[in-house]
């Protein structure tokens, strides 16, 4: 299939356009999360992940590390790093269930409450609530063209720390 120069040129600047737009956006959520992270940081004397995981814990208490992982949107290894943090802190307690001993009750205590009053919005909550506001094969064609993109450029994404959380130890690219 034969093009002519113009076809040439306008699919190029399509295709690069594309691209632009992309890496824009990913530049915007980097961008996003830095300054957020510096702000909370700054404000609350924690990361950005402690305060993300505190606000969803103070919504609801979990009953599980399993279901904190579903509700935050990341692995559980991941969010279990950021509630013993918050536990050693004090803002958080993780007690054995009184109805079932192989359960935990995750809930913020007194100190993690108080700790809440004023505190800003994480871009997590952000951009999970504007994912869960999209329709579900948005959702899915979002994740597997991400997933795809990734992949294609040799990034892993096995399990990947929480947004605003120091990457563990000897892990990487």
């Amino acid at each position: 299939m034969n093009s002519t120069p113009e076809e040439s040129t306008a699919t190029f600047g399509a295709e690069e356009q594309a691209v632009q737009r992309s890496m824009n956006a990913v530049r915007s959520v980097v961008r996003a999360l830095r300054i957020n992270t510096r702000a909370i940081e700054s404000k609350m004397g924690m990361s950005l992940a402690q305060l993300f995981v505190l606000q969803q814990l103070a919504e609801r208490s979990a009953n599980s590390l399993n279901e904190l992982a579903e509700r935050t949107a990341t692995h559980q290894s991941s969010v279990s790093v950021v509630v013993r943090r918050l536990v050693e802190s004090g803002y958080v307690s993780r007690t054995t269930s009184a109805l079932d001993r192989r359960r935990l009750e995750i809930e913020v205590t007194p100190k993690g409450r108080q700790l809440l009053v004023g505190a800003p919005v994480t871009v997590q909550t952000e951009l999970v609530n504007a994912l869960r506001s999209m329709s579900e094969h948005q959702q899915a064609t979002l994740a597997d063209l991400l997933e795809q993109w990734l992949h294609n450029a040799s990034i892993d994404i096995a399990t990947p720390p929480m947004l605003g959380e120091e990457e563990h130890q000897g892990a990487h690219r």
